[in-house]
């Protein structure tokens, strides 16, 4: 039995083996079926899935390039709505910086102009009494320089009446050509004149006789005058032997004539000699002055000789008599007065900073000083309050008041609560 057993268990193991292995084989041939089928369909769904990704990708590139379109028309429409409110806003800030600077300078200009009035008051009172000290010297040099003029012209007249005493002399009495026949005796005359005119008109800063030139060059008389005139020579020349002959009793008219020409060619070489020697460019003034002492030789020689005033002019020599160096003396201290003026002005104006400067010092210890005064006039005011307060409590006390007295008798207090 057991071998029957082992036999039929043996048998039935082998259908059950072939029976296993037969639904195996079914089986993987289902299950490659399936697979083979569901690997078609996966090629198939990818295939569908790739094209629906292309038709996709397409729409979405679209979608993204409308919507970058939209984004930056928005982005433009919001950066101008942006830029056109930042606009505003600094048009807005500006306009209230512009007020507020045009208040702070209407302000400081109403200020400055206060202090600049107060200011001017007292410039101009200073200058009122400054010019009056001026006016007072200038009248008082003024004064000086008539009388020594008056003096001049005095002696100037005194010399012309004697000359004309001496034109009148008879053989007896040395007449002004004997006088005068020598040409050391006319240049002593000339420089005397000139010393005495220039002496009696200009302050002794003002000139300098004798002085010595480059060159070795020695002038009669040299004006120190302010830039940009400079340093003007001045030369005391006298033609007098031709101008004589010109007027010569008797005389032909040819010789007249020729004593003419003498004449000129005198006072053109005298010119010529004053241009060369005291005319230096660097060191004095682009002209000189020429010096004749007799007022009748420069009448001649204006009068009747305009080429000889012409050819002096050209080579920037001035010719003058005592008369108009009178003139130009007069003009020369004027305008030296008038530099001293100015540097007075200077010293003017630096006491004028000085004053601003102790005047703003005087503004500050002054608006120190009304603080001090406005905190004094409160203190007084509280000090009042606390007197009033105490009155108060000792008429209280007096008329027997006590109930009547606050607690906080101890502390004082104004009418505001405050202690």
């Amino acid at each position: 039995m057991l071998g029957d057993l082992h036999t039929g268990l043996g048998r039935q193991t082998d259908r059950l083996t072939e029976s296993a292995e037969t639904q195996s084989e079914r089986l993987r041939s289902r299950v490659e079926g399936e697979l083979r089928q569901s690997r078609e369909a996966s090629h198939a769904l990818q295939s569908q899935m790739l094209a629906q990704l292309a038709e996709q990708r397409s729409d979405v590139q679209l979608r993204l390039s409308e919507l970058n379109g939209t984004l930056q028309s928005a982005h433009a429409r919001l950066r101008s709505e942006m830029i056109e409110q930042t606009l505003a806003r600094l048009g807005e800030h500006a306009r209230a910086d512009r007020e507020l600077l045009q208040n702070g300078l209407r302000s400081a200009s109403e200020q400055m102009a206060q202090s600049s009035e107060a200011l001017n008051r007292t410039v101009n009172e200073r200058l009122e009494t400054i010019t009056g000290q001026v006016h007072q010297r200038l009248d008082e040099g003024f004064k000086k320089t008539n009388e020594t003029f008056a003096n001049v012209m005095a002696r100037l007249a005194t010399i012309d009446e004697a000359q004309k005493k001496i034109d009148g002399l008879t053989t007896n009495v040395v007449s002004l050509q004997e006088l005068l026949g020598d040409k050391r005796a006319r240049g002593a005359f000339g420089e005397v004149q000139l010393e005495a005119l220039v002496r009696n008109s200009l302050p002794p800063d003002g000139f300098e006789f004798q002085a010595t030139l480059p060159g070795n060059v020695r002038a009669d008389c040299l004006l120190t005058l302010p830039e940009p005139t400079g340093r003007v020579a001045v030369d005391s020349k006298f033609p007098l032997e031709n101008y004589h002959r010109m007027f010569e009793a008797g005389l032909a008219e040819s010789d007249r004539r020729v004593a003419q020409s003498a004449f000129r060619t005198d006072v053109k070489r005298h010119v010529d000699a004053i241009a060369g020697k005291y005319i230096i460019p660097g060191v004095t003034s682009d002209g000189a002055v020429m010096f004749v002492p007799a007022e009748a030789v420069f009448a001649e020689i204006h009068a009747y000789h305009p080429d000889v005033v012409a050819y002096a002019q050209e080579r920037r020599v001035w010719i003058v008599s005592p008369t108009t160096l009178m003139a130009i003396l007069n003009t020369a201290r004027a305008v030296l007065k008038d530099v001293e003026t100015r540097k007075q002005i200077h010293v003017i104006k630096d006491a004028l900073a000085k004053l601003a400067k102790d005047f703003h010092r005087f503004d500050d210890r002054m608006q120190a000083l009304a603080r001090h005064i406005e905190q004094a006039g409160k203190d007084v005011k509280d000090v009042q309050v606390s007197s009033r307060k105490i009155s108060a409590h000792f008429q209280k006390i007096e008329s027997a008041q006590l109930d009547e007295l606050p607690e906080d008798l101890g502390e004082d207090t104004d009418d505001t609560g405050e202690v």
